[in-house]
């Protein structure tokens, strides 16, 4: 063990004082973060619910289209009853009515609201964490504002969400954002940057999908649904949170595709430490409505060996890393479990590798007017034609050879 965890700070120590000096290196190592594996709250009262007079799906075992199958043979006053009394269980159950999740989490979340605002002006409570209830309770009322559609929502620990940007019921392309390090509940939005944070990205690969195809309907799902790491240290240098997190990913694209109808499979973009998710999720997605395009971008490694480990029905883009972006400081290798393995843009990886030109940072790759995020918006759009490969000429193909 402290060998280690010597390996670890090493690592770290490598990397920060590579991409962003020495005077970091020492507050870039943070505490090991406890990853949410088990079902909401009021699962156990739900297993006991025989009220309806039927079993009720297990949200720990429950196939989404076992889920789907329970919702629809219930009357609509069965279904209001089951929101009502338990709205983290529906709220977060794949396969569950899209609409219904809606209306589950918006009820969660007013109780959520409730019992910060009562934690901010208990005298008893300390003054650190009167301050973290007032910034849930700002997050919260954002949330609750009208126009949002959260279609998952866990106030454990430092909180888990997922926000639906566009109309799933109609939608002919969806996309599912998911993001890497440092994003919970509070660091969901960014009034300042919003290109930083899951819901701005979101939000800009929508608006970009518009621009360039104004008449077809899409969804972007901002999916903050994982515990992710904090900062540089042992987490973000290991797959431990992103193993917990694949079963998420996984679940989610199986309820969506009981759920919803695009004219294909979803296409799911992934950031820095999402990337790992992603490919340690990506050989157990699979969709009767073809291929699923998955993206990577400011990705520290998948956690696979080359891009074929993703299997036949995932088709991998990585994006060129920009100048800016310090991940390119992050050495690509798995020793002892350390590390996330080969470069997703290197030649021999197997990936499609799509500009960036116009990006700058780790971040910046969402930002209007770049190649990036036209890129985004053409894979998500199925206009492979119209991708940007990087290194491309005018005539060249690059990382279109091959599609159908």
């Amino acid at each position: 063990m402290r060998f280690r965890r010597s390996l670890i700070a090493a690592m770290v120590s490598i990397t920060v004082l590579a991409g962003t000096g020495a005077a970091a290196a020492g507050a870039a190592v943070s505490d090991e973060q406890i990853a949410i594996t088990t079902p909401p709250a009021g699962t156990g009262a739900w297993l006991h619910d025989h009220s309806l007079g039927r079993a009720m799906p297990d949200p720990a075992t429950a196939s989404a289209a076992v889920v789907a199958r329970f919702f629809a043979s219930l009357s609509a006053a069965e279904q209001q009853q089951l929101v009502r009394e338990y709205p983290l269980v529906v709220g977060n159950f794949d396969g569950a009515p899209v609409a219904l999740r809606y209306q589950a989490n918006q009820q969660a979340m007013r109780q959520e609201l409730a019992r910060q605002s009562a934690r901010a002006a208990d005298p008893s409570t300390s003054s650190a964490d009167r301050a973290t209830a007032q910034t849930r309770i700002g997050t919260l009322q954002h949330l609750l504002s009208p126009g949002h559609q959260v279609l998952a929502f866990d106030p454990r620990g430092r909180g888990l969400v997922a926000e639906v940007y566009g109309d799933l019921s109609t939608a002919q392309r969806v996309s599912v954002l998911v993001p890497g390090s440092d994003v919970d509940l509070e660091h969901f939005y960014s009034s300042s940057q919003p290109t930083r944070e899951p819901a701005g990205m979101a939000q800009s690969l929508r608006t970009e999908e518009a621009s360039v195809s104004p008449g077809t309907s899409t969804a972007v799902i901002a999916w903050a649904g994982y515990v992710t790491p904090v900062g540089l240290g042992a987490d973000a240098a290991t797959a431990r949170l992103a193993e917990a997190a694949a079963p998420r990913l996984e679940s989610l694209m199986a309820g969506l595709a009981v759920t919803t109808e695009p004219v294909t499979a979803p296409t799911v973009v992934c950031h820095s430490y999402g990337s790992v998710v992603c490919g340690i999720a990506g050989p157990e997605i699979h969709s009767t409505e073809g291929v699923t395009d998955m993206v990577v971008l400011g990705s520290p490694g998948m956690d696979i060996p080359d891009a074929a480990a993703l299997g036949r029905d995932v088709r991998l883009w990585a994006t060129a890393r920009n100048p800016g972006d310090w991940i390119s400081n992050v050495p690509f290798v798995d020793v002892e479990g350390l590390g996330h393995g080969a470069d997703p843009t290197s030649s021999d990886f197997g990936s499609r590798v799509i500009a960036s030109t116009g990006s700058y940072g780790h971040t910046g790759y969402f930002t209007p007017g770049t190649a990036s995020l036209r890129n985004f918006a053409d894979v998500a759009l199925g206009r492979y034609g119209d991708v940007v490969c990087a290194g491309d000429t005018a005539s060249g193909d690059g990382c279109l050879t091959g599609l159908q």
